[in-house]
C-alpha cells in the first residue's frame, strides 16, 4: 500500500510539471501546524506543499480555476481558497484531507480572502465588480456585496474585527484633476459599507498588498508613486516613477505617511507583497521588478516618522509627517536591500516564518527562503519544478515586468501597463508628440491589431512604439531580441470578459444599447465597427484641450474591453461613458448622442461595458 502510495504520488508530480510550461506561483502563505508552505499555482491551477524541513515539493491539491489567495482558520482545519473566473468560487478546504468540501460563489475575478477573527465570516474583494463579497460560513450564503471604488485587489481586517480596510488598484474620476490617486475603502463591518476613503498621495497607484502589523497598530499598502504630472526627459532621482509603502495609523484610521522605498541612485521598482516578523520588528516588501526585497526595521523607521522635525533632528534623519514621500533617503539604515539569488525573478509574493522570509517568484517558479536572523542575511532558492522553459510570449511577459531592462531599475513596462499592460488611469506627458500637452496612458491589447499607436497615431504601429518606449521611457539600448519578445507577448493578450454580461450574454438592456450602436441615427457603428470596434482612422471629434494643437486629430480607438479603461478620451477628461456621451459630445461629433432619451443613454452606456 506504501509502494502503490508513492508511485501515485510520483506520478502525480510528473503530471503536474508536464501540463505546462511554468507553475506561476503567485501567493504563499504558512501552515505552521504542519511545518509547510502552501503554494497557490496559476499553470496548471492548483496548490503545492513545500516542506519547510526537508524542502520537498508535492502536488497538494488541483483546482478548476486559478487560485489568487488564500486564508487559514485560526484552528488550520479549514483553507478558504479564491479561485479566478468572470463568476469565481471560494473553495472550502478540509486541510488534513487535501478536499474541497464546497464551493461558494463569488464574483468577477475574486482574490484577497479575509476571515473575520469570530471565524465566521468571509469577507472576498471581487475585482472586476469593484466590490467585496461578505460570507455566512455557518450557512455558506452570501449576505451582501459592498462597493467600493475600483480593482479591489487587497484587503485586511483589524483585530477587533470592526473594520475592513480595502486597497483599490487604481485611481478613479478624470485624470485631469487637481489630484489623481488611489484609495484605501474603510468598511465598517456592523454597517456593511465603506465608511472612509484614505487618500494617498498624488500619483498613487497599482496597489498590490495590504498588511496589519502584529500589534494591530498600523496598516502597511505597497503600491507605485508616480511623478505623472513632469514631463519624461529622465529617469533620475525617481523622475517619473518612485516606489512606495504607505502607513496607515489605525487608531484615528489616517494615512500617517508615504515611504519610498527606491534610494538616491536605484529604483525598487514594482513593490508587490508584505509581510511582518510575528514580533512585528521587521518588515518585508517584495521588488517583483527589481527581483529583491526589503528588511525594513519597523521600530526603526517609526521613530522616524513620528518624531517632529527640528532644523537639529533633521540631520539625524527625524521627519514631520509631511516630508517623506519625496526623500529618497528616509529609510537609510533601517532598511536593508536583499537580491533574491540569480534567477530567482518576479516575486510577488511574500510571508514570514520565524526569521525567515519566503518569496513566491512568478517568473521562474521558485521560492527563495531568505534568513535575516543576524547581520548578514542568507538566501536559499527552492526549486517548484523543472526550470521553466520559457516561450518566446512567456519571456515577453518577463521583460514587460522586467525593471533591469530599465535605467537604475525605476520602473518596468508593468509601471505604466498594470494589470496585464493594461492602464493606470494617467495621464502621461510623453515626448513623442510635443512637451505640455499629457494623454491618458492606453491599454495595450489589441495594440497590434489597431494601428497607429498613440492617441494622436504618432507612431506608426505598436512595434515602432514598444522599441521608442525602450529607449525614451526606459533610457536604455536592449539586444532585438528584447523588442521581439515584447511583440510576442503584447499579441498574445487576450480580452477578459466584461464584468457587466450575464452569464456570458448580454443583458437585456445590453442588447437594446447594440440596437441604437448600430443605429444609422446614432452613427457609432461608422467609426467604431468590425469585431475591434474600429476602422483604424482619425478624426476631429471635438475634445481637443487648451494644451492640444488645433490640427490634432485622434485615432479611433478599439472598443473592446472599455469597461476597464476609465478614464476616457485622450486626455482622461472623461471619467465615465455616461460623460463621453453627454457633456463631452455636445457636438456630436463621435456619435449622435444628444437626442437619445436618459434610458437611451443607459442603454448605450450597458452595452459599451459588455464589450
Amino acid at each position: 500500500m506504501n509502494v502503490m502510495k508513492t508511485m501515485l504520488i510520483m506520478g502525480a508530480v510528473l503530471l503536474w510539471n508536464q501540463a505546462a510550461l511554468a507553475v506561476r506561483p503567485c501567493a504563499v502563505i504558512s501552515d505552521a501546524q504542519q511545518q509547510r508552505l502552501l503554494v497557490l499555482a496559476e499553470e496548471p491551477a492548483g496548490i503545492l506543499a513545500v516542506n519547510l524541513i526537508n524542502r520537498q515539493v508535492q502536488p497538494w491539491l488541483k483546482l478548476k480555476h486559478p487560485p489568487t489567495g488564500a486564508v487559514q482558520s485560526s484552528d488550520g482545519k479549514t483553507l478558504f481558497v479564491t479561485c479566478a473566473a468572470p463568476e469565481s468560487e471560494v473553495c472550502v478546504v478540509d486541510v488534513a484531507r487535501a478536499r474541497i468540501t464546497a464551493k461558494l460563489p463569488a464574483g468577477h475575478t475574486a482574490m484577497a480572502p479575509v476571515l473575520a477573527p469570530d471565524g465566521k465570516t468571509l469577507f472576498v474583494c471581487n475585482r472586476f465588480n469593484n466590490d467585496v463579497s461578505v460570507l455566512d460560513l455557518p450557512t455558506q450564503k452570501e449576505l451582501k456585496r459592498i462597493p467600493v471604488l475600483r480593482e479591489p485587489v487587497a484587503a485586511t481586517i483589524t483585530a477587533d474585527g470592526k473594520y475592513l480596510l480595502v486597497a483599490n488598484h487604481l485611481p478613479t474620476g478624470r485624470a485631469d484633476a487637481e489630484r489623481v490617486g488611489a484609495i484605501i475603502s474603510v468598511v465598517d463591518v456592523a454597517q456593511g459599507k465603506v465608511v472612509k476613503d484614505l487618500l494617498l498621495p498624488d500619483g498613487s497607484g497599482s496597489l498590490h498588498d495590504l498588511r496589519i502589523s502584529p500589534d494591530g497598530k498600523y496598516a502597511v499598502v505597497t503600491h507605485l508613486l508616480a511623478r505623472f504630472r513632469l514631463p519624461t526627459t529622465q529617469l533620475e532621482r525617481g523622475w517619473m516613477h518612485t516606489n512606495a509603502g504607505t502607513i496607515i495609523a489605525l487608531d484615528r484610521m489616517e494615512v500617517l505617511n508615504t515611504v519610498l522605498l527606491d534610494t538616491v541612485d536605484r529604483g525598487a521598482a514594482n513593490p508587490w507583497g508584505a509581510a511582518w516578523s510575528a514580533d512585528g520588528k521587521t518588515l518585508v516588501v517584495a521588488h517583483a521588478g527589481t527581483h529583491e526585497v526589503s528588511l525594513i526595521d519597523f521600530p526603526a523607521l517609526l521613530a522616524k516618522l513620528t518624531k517632529p522635525a527640528t532644523p537639529q533632528s533633521r540631520g539625524n534623519r527625524s521627519y514631520a509627517a509631511t516630508n517623506s514621500a519625496d526623500d529618497l533617503s528616509l529609510l537609510g539604515d533601517a532598511r536593508k536591500r536583499q537580491s533574491l539569488p540569480e534567477g530567482d525573478l518576479g516575486p510577488r509574493a511574500v510571508v514570514v516564518v520565524g526569521h525567515v522570509a519566503y518569496t513566491a517568484n512568478y517568473f521562474s517558479d521558485t521560492l527563495t527562503a531568505i534568513n535575516f536572523d543576524g547581520v548578514h542575511s542568507k538566501t536559499e532558492t527552492i526549486a517548484l519544478g523543472p526550470k521553466p522553459k520559457m516561450t518566446t510570449e512567456q519571456q515577453g511577459e518577463l521583460y514587460f515586468n522586467d525593471a533591469r531592462i530599465c535605467f537604475q531599475g525605476w520602473q518596468s513596462c508593468a509601471s505604466c501597463h498594470p494589470g496585464g499592460a493594461r492602464v493606470d488611469a494617467l495621464n502621461w506627458d510623453l515626448l513623442n508628440d510635443g512637451m505640455g500637452n499629457p494623454k491618458n496612458t492606453k491599454s495595450m491589447l489589441l495594440a497590434f491589431r489597431t494601428p497607429p499607436a498613440m492617441s494622436t497615431g504618432v507612431r506608426e504601429n505598436a512595434a515602432v512604439a514598444v522599441r521608442a518606449g525602450i529607449r525614451y521611457i526606459l533610457f536604455t539600448v536592449q539586444p532585438p531580441e528584447v523588442a521581439t519578445a515584447l511583440d510576442a507577448y503584447l499579441k498574445s493578450l487576450q480580452p477578459v470578459p466584461s464584468p457587466y454580461l450575464v452569464k456570458g450574454k448580454l443583458s437585456a438592456a445590453a442588447r437594446r444599447g447594440e440596437e441604437l450602436f448600430h443605429n444609422s441615427a446614432t452613427s457609432c457603428a461608422r467609426c467604431h465597427t468590425g469585431p475591434l470596434f474600429t476602422n483604424l482612422k482619425s478624426y476631429d471629434v471635438g475634445t481637443r484641450n487648451r494644451f492640444d494643437k488645433p490640427t490634432d486629430l485622434f485615432d479611433t480607438p478599439t472598443l473592446v474591453e472599455l469597461w476597464r479603461t476609465a478614464p476616457y478620451l485622450h486626455d482622461g477628461s472623461a471619467a465615465t461613458l455616461r460623460d463621453v456621451l453627454t457633456s463631452a459630445n455636445k457636438q456630436d461629433l463621435h456619435g449622435r448622442t444628444s437626442l437619445l432619451t436618459e434610458d437611451q443613454i443607459n442603454d448605450l452606456i450597458e452595452y459599451l461595458l459588455s464589450l
